[in-house]
This record gives C-alpha cells, structure tokens and sequence, in this order.
C-alpha cells in the first residue's frame, strides 16, 4: 500500500463512536450526499433485524458505515480508494495490484475504526 498522508491538518473530523447516530453526524458532516443510503441501509437493517430476531443485519450496519467513515475522513485516502476502484472497474490493466491496494485500505479503516 502507498503512505497514505492527511496533509497538514489530518482527517477531516476524529473517528465517531460506532452507533447508527454517531455514524450519521459524521456522514452528514464528510459526505452529506451519502445521508439517504445510509438512512436506507439503517432502514433495511432495522427491519431484517426484527424480522430475524438478530443483531446480525445492525452489526454489518455499523461495519459498514465505520469503514466508509474510516475512508472518507482521510481526503487523500479516499481519493486513492475511488481511483483504484475506477482501475478494477475500467479493465484495462491487470487488476491485481490495485486490488491489493483496496483491501489494505480497506484493512487499515477497520483498524481505525476498532473493528
């Protein structure tokens, strides 16, 4: 993986607690276009929650959330991550290296997150 630099002021807000409000606050904060998917996904997660009797569906919630925030409080970051999905996605190179480089992005947000 590349070094992966805030720039002088480091990532945009601190990694919020892992509950769906904290979560929100920090999305509405850092990607505010994202609110509807996150409100839908919490939506979904809720109900398969209840309509299984598990914690299984809110728990994949905050996962998933926690490392999107993880990602994009990083600017430079999160540029990366789009850039190296946009390789995967063209198809014009051998993928390998650039999946590689997701997944140890990927990795390192869920460190970050506590996961």
């Amino acid at each position: 993986m590349s070094a992966q630099t805030d720039g002088p002021y480091g990532p945009l807000i601190p990694m919020p607690e892992l509950t769906p409000d904290a979560l929100r606050a920090a999305v509405a904060r850092i990607a505010p276009s994202r609110i509807p998917a996150l409100t839908q996904h919490l939506f979904e997660a809720t109900t398969n929650a209840q309509q299984t009797q598990s914690l299984a569906p809110l728990r994949a919630f905050v996962h998933s959330w926690a490392v999107f925030v993880a990602i994009e409080r990083h600017p430079e970051r999160a540029a990366r991550l789009r850039e190296l999905e946009r390789i995967v996605d063209a198809g014009e190179q051998d993928p390998v290296e650039a999946m590689a480089e997701i997944r140890a992005i990927r990795g390192a947000a869920e460190a970050e997150a506590g996961l």
